[in-house]
């Protein structure tokens, strides 16, 4: 009794299954292995542009310190000079009259430029970050923007201190004169050459009343509010009877006025 045909269909069957196999991995080893390198190079990639970007923070970050260390170096060599200056004016002006004169005359305008100090009844204005939690954490609906004063933020509170009438302005500790404009770098503010981290306090002399009515009505100041209700962050504004602005020490470079 003979059964060629089982070993033979056997075989067949055996036949068809290696080379449906070897046609399985001829076309899925190359696809899995491109789809591999792929995955990493954009790993590669991705990671490679974190790298950069948390390079080119901690760049900017030392090039400010070093920036702020070169004008705290100057600033006291101008003041140095300042004072020189201020002590040959008035050996002039004791034996001259002209210079006495021209000296009167500047110290007359020296209030209106923000060149002297003020005291009077105003507002101070406080903006904070927000703060975490018990556990370190923000709140889970918030993005990291939604949970630091801006430079918009800082801008809007100024513009409606001046539109409520103000007659001085500081922000921190430093005069706010026509010439100002404070800027944003990373988590810090940078005025006048100088760098600061909140909490932001501007002071404005002025009507109280009025000042806190400019404040209530500025759309970026109620849009911070809203934020400050929502994520934690900080906003007050106090009325005071006595509050003082510090003089400008800066230099005034203004070639057009009306």
């Amino acid at each position: 009794m003979t059964e060629p045909d089982l070993p033979q269909h056997v075989a067949v069957g055996a036949g068809e299954g290696r080379r449906r196999v070897s046609t399985f991995w001829k076309v899925c080893v190359p696809a899995v292995c491109l789809v591999t390198g792929l995955l990493f190079a954009t790993t590669r990639e991705v990671s490679a542009g974190d790298e950069l970007r948390r390079g080119d923070t901690t760049r900017m970050s030392d090039l400010v310190r070093g920036a702020q260390a070169d004008v705290d170096r100057v600033s006291d060599q101008r003041d140095a000079l300042a004072s020189q200056v201020e002590s040959l004016q008035a050996d002039a002006a004791g034996s001259d009259a002209g210079v006495a004169a021209a000296l009167d005359r500047v110290r007359g305008l020296e209030t209106v430029a923000g060149f002297a100090e003020e005291t009077g009844p105003g507002v101070r204005v406080t903006l904070t970050d927000a703060p975490r939690d018990s556990d370190g954490k923000y709140p889970a609906d918030a993005q990291p923007d939604d949970l630091v004063v801006h430079q918009q933020d800082v801008q809007s509170v100024l513009n409606a201190l001046w539109a409520g009438g103000a007659t001085a302005v500081g922000m921190q500790d430093q005069r706010v004169v026509n010439t100002t404009a404070p800027r944003c770098i990373g988590n810090t503010l940078l005025l006048h050459g100088r760098t600061y981290s909140p909490p932001y306090v501007m002071t404005a002399l002025g009507d109280p009343a009025r000042l806190t009515a400019a404040l209530d009505e500025e759309p970026g100041v109620r849009t911070f509010k809203q934020y400050a209700v929502r994520y934690g962050l900080g906003y007050t504004a106090t009325a005071e009877e006595s509050l003082t602005v510090p003089a400008y020490n800066g230099q005034l470079r203004t070639r057009f006025a009306e």
